[in-house]
């Protein structure tokens, strides 16, 4: 009988054991069935200030992206400017964490900064960064107040022209001092404006006469009256050949027209195919490969988004993107310039 009894204790406590042990592996598994961005917050570094067009564009980014992230997390957008987004890019290559829960967005001169521009200021390696995408290809402009007679890059060898400049690393003030170095244009820049959109307040108080490097996609959409009231001309594009369809069909002028020299056309082309990924969102180095696989994922999937692309149309943003790869390799081939092209460019930016 005390054998009998010792054998049912035994028994109910096998079985006891049993289901709780069955209850800790349903509870674990529902845990690891949980999408790792469940309930979680990324943080969406912004390397520009208000009102500029990689501050639009990255804001309106974080309104959908997350609907494409399993687990569907809170996007949300943080401004830091600084330096043309170098800022930004020195705290995500060497601060943010990098487990996936922190992205940013940068000026592309940012991600070439360290190739051809002050590596005492790009302290990081832009072919370290995890490229997520990149929204749209970039045409720049060039253009000037009405009354100053500029028409085409002709006007821009002959003639000085004062420049409105945002911070180190942005193309307003890369692309104007390339050109004088190279080329031979003849623009004065005034660096130092937060943005864009604060450059663009300069020319319209005066402070400067014009603009060169602004993005046509940034300049347009809220600018672009400027244009056809005749209050500016813009009279240069830079933009990868054949040129951008809508400044063709107005007659503007590439910059391709003036660049006469084989070597002079590949020390521009190192640093003017940064326009291919116009507008790059990154994450630090060293994010586990499977979540950025899933923020690359998102991002394409964001990109055909009608939602996405509805709210683009009402803000009248263009929409040409590159995927997390096309990007990485675009970058790895510029890394992969011969030196004297990239010692020349650096010289020319510095």
């Amino acid at each position: 009988m005390k054998k009998r009894m010792a054998f049912l204790c035994s028994s109910g406590a096998l079985s006891i054991a049993v289901v709780v042990s069955m209850q800790f592996v349903t509870v674990g598994n529902a845990a690891e069935s949980q999408p790792f961005y469940a309930g979680k917050q990324i943080n969406f570094l912004i390397g520009a200030a208000a009102g500029g067009g990689y501050g639009i564009y990255a804001e309106m980014l974080a309104r959908h992206l997350g609907d494409h992230i399993p687990g569907r997390p809170k996007i949300v957008p943080q401004l830091m400017p600084g330096a043309g987004s170098l800022t930004a890019a020195n705290v995500l290559y060497a601060q943010a964490p990098r487990d996936g829960t922190t992205i940013g967005a940068v000026f592309m001169g940012a991600i070439v900064e360290p190739l051809i521009g002050d590596r005492t200021k790009a302290r990081y390696d832009s072919r370290k960064f995890e490229y997520i995408g990149s929204a749209n290809r970039e045409s720049s402009v060039c253009f000037a107040r009405k009354g100053l007679h500029f028409t085409n890059w002709s006007d821009a060898l002959h003639k000085p022209l004062i420049v409105a400049a945002a911070g180190w690393a942005s193309s307003i003030r890369q692309f104007p001092a390339v050109l004088d170095k190279v080329l031979g244009t003849k623009f004065k820049v005034i660096s130092g404006y937060p943005g864009s959109r604060e450059a663009i307040e300069a020319v319209d108080k005066g402070e400067a006469q014009g603009i060169c490097g602004i993005q046509w996609s940034s300049f347009s959409p809220a600018f672009g009256k400027w244009v056809t009231s005749g209050k500016v001309r813009v009279f240069g594009q830079i933009s990868p050949p054949p040129g951008d369809a809508e400044l063709n069909a107005m007659g503007v002028p590439n910059i391709w027209t003036i660049a006469k020299s084989s070597h002079d056309k590949q020390v521009l082309e190192l640093i003017f195919d940064q326009m291919e990924f116009g507008r790059p969102y990154i994450a630090p180095p060293g994010v586990p490969r499977d979540r950025i696989a899933i923020l690359q994922k998102a991002f394409d999937d964001t990109m055909k988004d009608p939602a996405f692309l509805a709210d683009a149309k009402r803000s009248h943003l263009p929409i040409n993107p590159m995927s997390g790869k096309q990007v990485q390799a675009a970058v790895a081939k510029l890394y992969a310039a011969p030196g004297n092209f990239v010692q020349e460019a650096r010289q020319a930016l510095n």
